[in-house]
């Protein structure tokens, strides 16, 4: 929507006052300007502005102003740069920690994914789900076996897994998998409840009529072409 109207998003053209404009009309239009992908929280304390978009673009301003992708490139964990993130208002455990990974695919930083992990709520409703006994384990201690054992347990099910062209399950993978144990289980085994007790479906999948480009940050090496198969 922006660049429809402004053209490029850039970091050094950042403008509130514009942003909020075209943003502000197409909320009075009537459009979403918000998806389902995380809950944000919407600010009102920490900015002061009515307007959630409002607040969330002075939480941006506030963090270009105080340089953080330049401080994240300095780090040298992404459990630093996932210290850095949660120290902002609205930004808590979960979303810290999804937004350093999605930073972390880009080239500003390059943290070892498999240093650190920190389980969101529907990770831990799956946890929950797929054992009776955790064997006095953590949520992100059961993270981290399911990835160090991720062979181990393909061979013992007798399962032939398929990865990213040899990329194993990372830490990031292995809780989203949970996760989405967690929403699969609210409709196969109803029953079965997790630690928020949530039973009901968000949204349902709708497919896409266009194909799908798919891209994967460089740094892992993988390459797309016409003879990759999908």
């Amino acid at each position: 929507m922006l660049e429809r109207e402004i053209g490029e998003i850039t970091y050094a053209d950042f403008s509130f006052k514009r942003y909020d404009q075209i943003l502000s009309h197409a909320r009075a239009r009537g459009e979403r300007i918000y998806s389902a992908a995380y809950i944000m929280p919407p600010g009102t304390k920490s900015f002061g502005q009515s307007a959630k978009h409002r607040n969330h673009l002075l939480l941006l301003k506030k963090m270009i102003d105080e340089k953080v992708p330049e401080r994240l490139e300095q780090m040298p964990t992404m459990q630093d740069g996932f210290d850095c993130l949660k120290s902002y208002p609205t930004i808590g455990d979960f979303l810290a920690y999804q937004f350093v990974t999605d930073l972390n695919y880009s080239d500003l930083t390059d943290f070892n994914e498999m240093d650190f992990v920190v389980p969101g709520p529907g990770a831990r409703d799956g946890i929950r789900k797929c054992f009776a006994d955790m064997g006095g384990l953590s949520e992100p201690e059961i993270i981290r076996l399911m990835a160090d054992r991720q062979e181990e347990e393909y061979e013992r099910l007798g399962l032939e897994f398929q990865s990213l062209w040899g990329r194993r399950l990372q830490l990031i993978d292995c809780q989203n998998l949970f996760c989405e144990v967690d929403k699969y289980a609210r409709v196969a085994h109803p029953n079965i409840n997790g630690i928020s007790g949530r039973t009901r479906i968000k949204q349902k999948f709708s497919p896409r009529k266009k194909d799908i480009k798919y891209f994967y940050p460089p740094k892992w090496g993988i390459e797309i072409n016409e003879n990759t198969k999908i």
